[in-house]
């Protein structure tokens, strides 16, 4: 049988949080507190058996221990094709994490909500920033 999300940066943050979090709390505990009601859940998760469901992000991210946006983002990156996770990115973008809502509200501030275009000079600058 084939795990067609075998590879995914889904399958794999979800395998890296079970392991970083095992000294703490079962892969069954993560399950239930995801609200699955099968263990085997993660197993199949972990493995690309199955797809994360956009509906339970929000429980996994918080039972893992990661940020729900981020998380949402490999879901639906890993839902490519699927009608409902097309539609949201399309309406809505990407999710942005907390991490980048607090850039985004940075930007906002320092250019007094003046909606800046992306220029040459401030994509240079902000690549400088990451040695990019």
């Amino acid at each position: 049988m084939t795990n067609p999300c075998q590879n995914t940066a889904t399958a794999k943050i979800i395998t890296d949080r079970i392991r970083d979090l095992s000294h703490r709390k079962t892969q069954a505990e993560i399950a239930s507190e995801a609200g699955f009601a099968n263990a085997n859940m993660m197993t199949f998760l972990k493995n690309g058996k199955n797809k994360v469901p956009l509906d339970r992000v929000p429980s996994l991210a918080k039972a893992l221990e990661v940020d729900p946006a981020y998380l949402m983002r490999l879901a639906l990156d890993q839902s490519v094709g699927a009608t409902a996770a097309k539609a949201i990115t399309d309406i809505f973008g990407t999710p942005a994490t907390e991490n980048e809502r607090g850039w985004l509200d940075e930007l906002r501030d320092a250019s007094d909500n003046t909606d800046p275009r992306l220029t040459a000079r401030s994509r240079a600058a902000l690549r400088g920033i990451f040695n990019k």
